[in-house]
C-alpha cells in the first residue's frame, strides 16, 4: 500500500497489517524493541477483557526503548541501516537496476510499510492504549521527529529512497558488519566487539617506518591492490598490537573491518574467510602473539590462507599476525638429523619447513627494543596527547625510573607510566 492509499485516521489494525506484510525487512522487528511492538499490537486487536493485558504490553515496549535510550523513530531507522537482508546483500555488488524486478518491488513495498510503523508517533500509539484500555494513559514524550538526520527523512515516499539506500549499504555494509568495526570468532561464530580498543595510530611513536610500512599495506588493501599478509615480529610491549588495532580508527570508514582470533581457533581460519569471500568490506584478519608447536592443526590452517589453496585466495582478506619469535614453529635440537636417525630420510626438508614459514608472510617487519633515546620520545608524545605539563628534565628522570622499576624501556612501559603519571597529577591537585 503506497502512502498515497493511507487510511485519513491511522488504526493500530492498519499498522498491524502493515508490520505483517514485510517480505525482505522482516529482521527490522526481530529486537525486543520489535518484538515489544508486535505484541502491543496484537494485544490492542484483542477484545476489552485484555485491557490489563494492554497495559503491560504498552509498558514492555516503553521499556524496551527506554532502555536503548531511542525514540521510536530512531530505533526503526537503525535497524533499516543495517538490515541484512537478500536485497541489502545483493545491492552492495550490483545497481539496483541489475536487480531482479521482483526484489526490487518487495523492497519498495516493504519500504512504504515500514514508513508507515515509522509515523507512529508515542502520542497516537498511547491513544490507542487507552481507547482498549479505556483508562487514562500519559503519551510517550518522543515524537515523530527523528534525533538521526537521513535520507530517509526527506523522502515523502520511501520507495524513492531505494537508491540512496544502495548507496549507504554500499559504504557502511549490513547487518554485523555494519554494527560494528571490530569482531572476534567465538564459538564458531563470529561477534561484535562493541568497544575497540580506540588507540590513534598518531599516538604510537618509535618506529615510524613499520608504520608506514603497514599503512600503505593496507591502502593497498582498501583500493583493490594485492596487499601482502604481514608478520610483526619483535620485542614485547613494542607496539606491534596496537599498530594493527589502530589502523581501524583511521580507515574503518572506508569499508576496513578487524576480525580477531584467538590461536587457538585459526584451525577454523578457511572457514571464517569463505564468510566474508563476497562482501565489498576489506578485512584484517588479527592474530594476536602467534607460534606453533610441532603438528599444529593451526599451523596447517594457517599455511593454507597463507599460501593459498585450490580455491583463489580472496582478494578483501590480509592476515596481520603479531609475535615475540622470528621462526614461528618451535624447534628442538633433538629435530635437527642425525647421521643415526632412521625416522625420516629427508629431515633436513623438515627442519627447514618449519624454520620458514614465517617467510609465508609478503612482509615481515621487525620491531627491535627500545634505546632510550626512542623510549623517552614515546614518553614525550604520549605526555604531550595527555596534557601533561612537567619540565622535560623531570618527565624524563621519572620515566626513567619507572622503566628500571617495572617493565624496561619500552611502548607498553611509556604509556603505563604516563597513565599512572596523569592519575597521580589529577589526584594531587
Amino acid at each position: 500500500m503506497s502512502s498515497l492509499n493511507k487510511p485519513a485516521i491511522i488504526s493500530s489494525r492498519f499498522i498491524r497489517c502493515q508490520a505483517a506484510s514485510l517480505l525482505l525487512y522482516q529482521s527490522v522487528l526481530s529486537s525486543e524493541v520489535g518484538h515489544t511492538f508486535l505484541h502491543l499490537l496484537h494485544t490492542l486487536g484483542r477484545n476489552e477483557e485484555n485491557r490489563l493485558a494492554c497495559l503491560i504490553a504498552y509498558g514492555e515496549w516503553f521499556q524496551a526503548l527506554a532502555n536503548r535510550g531511542k525514540s521510536w523513530q530512531d530505533y526503526l531507522i537503525g535497524r533499516i541501516l543495517r538490515d541484512d537482508n537478500p536485497f541489502t546483500r545483493q545491492v552492495q555488488r550490483v545497481a539496483v537496476n541489475d536487480l531482479p524486478s521482483a526484489l526490487v518491488s518487495a523492497a519498495q513495498q516493504d519500504l512504504l510499510n515500514l514508513q508507515s510503523l515509522y509515523e507512529c508517533s508515542g502520542e497516537q500509539i498511547s491513544r490507542w492504549v487507552q481507547k482498549a484500555s479505556q483508562l487514562e494513559v500519559e503519551p510517550i514524550p518522543w515524537s515523530v521527529e527523528s534525533l538521526q538526520s537521513t535520507f530517509l527523512q526527506q523522502k515523502s515516499n520511501w520507495a524513492d529512497a531505494l537508491e540512496d539506500l544502495a548507496a549507504y549499504y554500499r559504504q557502511h555494509g549490513t547487518g554485523l558488519w555494519a554494527e560494528y568495526r571490530a569482531l572476534h570468532w567465538q564459538s564458531g561464530q563470529l561477534v561484535g566487539i562493541a568497544h575497540p580498543d580506540p588507540v590513534q595510530l598518531e599516538e604510537l611513536r618509535g618506529y615510524d617506518s613499520q608504520k608506514a610500512t603497514l599503512v600503505k599495506n593496507t591502502e593497498f588493501l582498501l583500493a583493490g591492490y594485492p596487499a601482502l599478509h604481514v608478520l610483526l615480529y619483535g620485542s614485547r610491549g613494542s607496539g606491534k598490537s596496537s599498530l594493527v588495532k589502530g589502523l581501524l580508527q583511521n580507515y574503518s570508514s572506508r569499508g576496513l573491518r578487524l576480525i580477531e582470533v584467538a590461536k587457538s581457533d585459526l584451525k577454523e581460519l578457511p572457514a571464517i574467510v569463505e564468510q566474508v569471500r563476497d562482501l565489498p568490506q576489506k578485512f584484517i584478519i588479527f592474530v594476536d602473539d602467534l607460534s606453533f608447536e610441532e603438528d599444529d592443526d593451526a599451523f596447517k590452517a594457517l599455511k593454507v590462507v597463507l599460501e593459498g589453496s585450490v580455491t583463489a585466495r580472496p582478494p578483501n582478506v590480509v592476515v596481520y599476525a603479531t609475535s615475540n619469535r622470528r621462526h614461528l614453529v618451535r624447534e628442538f635440537f633433538g629435530d635437527r638429523p642425525r647421521p643415526s636417525d632412521n625416522d625420516e630420510v629427508h629431515g633436513w626438508d623438515t627442519v627447514q619447513e618449519k624454520l620458514s614459514f614465517s617467510d609465508r608472510f609478503g612482509l615481515t617487519l621487525t620491531f627491535e627494543p627500545a634505546n632510550q633515546n626512542t623510549y623517552l620520545q614515546i614518553v614525550q608524545h604520549l605526555a604531550n596527547r595527555a596534557g601533561i605539563n612537567l619540565p622535560q628534565e623531570e618527565l624524563e628522570y621519572r620515566a626513567l625510573q619507572w622503566a628500571t622499576r617495572h617493565n624496561g624501556r619500552s611502548g607498553r612501559s611509556a604509556r603505563q607510566f604516563v597513565d599512572f603519571l596523569r592519575g597521580e597529577l589529577a589526584m594531587s591537585h
